[in-house]
């Protein structure tokens, strides 16, 4: 019986946009805006590191390391069946659009408090908070933060905060850590991820900041799943960290000139959006955008009847006829609300510019086919 029970936690969470996805991506020659990796390579600091780790004379870098939910929509897709496999039940609320436009924000997103608030009960044990936001791109302010955190602490609730796009904000915008605010040291656990610091998300190396209270369960799951991460992989981000912390603040800091480079490709495929008819929503932070391309639904006939959301389908299309590769924002909503958001279709600027130039020429096409010209 128990192992029916565990079985069960799984039913349902088989289904993966990611694979059905890169399948079509590679299926057809697209232009892949859709998965979130950078096709350019890390900084040289970063692989001479990596190089020197592993070329190096300490040969225990080549052996084991030591081993030492309110969800907010959009969500990573994996949060939910994370909740569901550790045997728990996800709570949902939603980030709305406060306004409406031509060109709208990621800031423009926000939480319904009065609703927020409603979510927490006796029964709540913890909240996953994502900032900046994926796939949105919102950077929560320090009032939204606020507002979460005194629920927290109220209802004595946990937070996990996936914080891996934290570098990469824009416009000025400041990055919040919950864990700072008062009362959330002890009952936040912080992520952080050296594929989307250094843009190697091949690497496969996070990190967890909290306290030891919290930790030692984490490393007790750790030990008894993945048991350890690249030896080398660490090394070579100590020394990448060591060296930005020495450069922290100055013209030559790595993370000021990549947040700096990614806007002006953020703002490269804005403009190349808004040129091409879709009306894309600026983001705060991470290096995806979300678009609305409602004015190209004449191209692809709805299916009533469909179980499949309409930004899947309407993807699909375009990968085969137009080559040009996106994902779906139906994949970060719950079910009973993926149909609300089908009109929305999620990219990443994180490209080389040859790569930004040949969607922008592709957009400029089919602007041109609709128009007749």
């Amino acid at each position: 019986m128990s192992r029916l029970v565990q079985a069960r936690r799984l039913e349902g969470i088989d289904k993966n946009v990611w694979l059905e996805f890169v399948k079509l991506a590679a299926t057809y020659p697209a232009v892949n805006l859709g998965q979130g990796f950078p096709d350019f390579p890390p900084p040289d600091f970063v692989k001479e590191a990596f190089m020197k780790a592993v070329g190096g004379g300490n040969i225990m870098l080549h052996q084991y390391t030591r081993a030492f939910v309110i969800i907010i929509e959009p969500f990573f897709d994996c949060y939910e069946p994370m909740v569901k496999m550790a045997g728990g039940t996800s709570v949902f609320v939603q980030l709305r659009p406060v306004k409406t436009g031509k060109l709208m924000s990621s800031g423009d997103w926000q939480l319904d408090p009065a609703e927020l608030a409603s979510r927490f009960t006796e029964r709540t044990k913890a909240i996953v908070l994502n900032s900046p936001n994926n796939p949105l791109g919102k950077v929560f302010t320090r009032e939204e933060m606020e507002l979460i955190a005194d629920l927290c602490v109220k209802h004595d609730v946990l937070c996990f905060s996936d914080e891996v796009y934290e570098w990469l904000v824009y416009d000025g915008k400041e990055h919040i850590r919950i864990a700072s605010l008062p009362g959330m040291w002890d009952r936040t656990i912080t992520i952080g991820s050296a594929g989307k610091t250094f843009s190697t998300t091949g690497w496969k190396v996070g990190w967890t900041l909290g306290p030891d209270r919290l930790l030692k369960h984490l490393r007790t799951v750790h030990q008894n799943s993945v048991y350890h991460c690249p030896t080398a992989a660490q090394e070579a981000l100590a020394q990448a960290f060591q060296r930005e912390f020495d450069s922290y603040g100055k013209p030559d800091s790595y993370f000021v000139q990549l947040s700096h480079e990614l806007q002006q490709k953020r703002d490269w495929l804005v403009r190349s959006l808004v040129a091409g008819g879709m009306k894309p929503i600026v983001p705060e932070g991470t290096y995806f955008l979300m678009a609305d391309f409602s004015e190209f639904k004449s191209e692809v006939p709805d299916v009533p009847d469909s179980d499949e959301p309409y930004d899947s389908r309407f993807i699909k299309w375009m990968i085969i006829n137009k080559g040009l590769v996106a994902i779906p924002v139906s994949a970060f909503y719950s079910t009973p609300h993926k149909k609300n958001f089908d009109h929305l279709i999620r990219f990443c600027f994180a490209k080389e510019e040859a790569t930004l130039k040949a969607a922008e020429d592709i957009l400029q096409q089919w602007s041109l086919e609709k128009t007749g010209q």
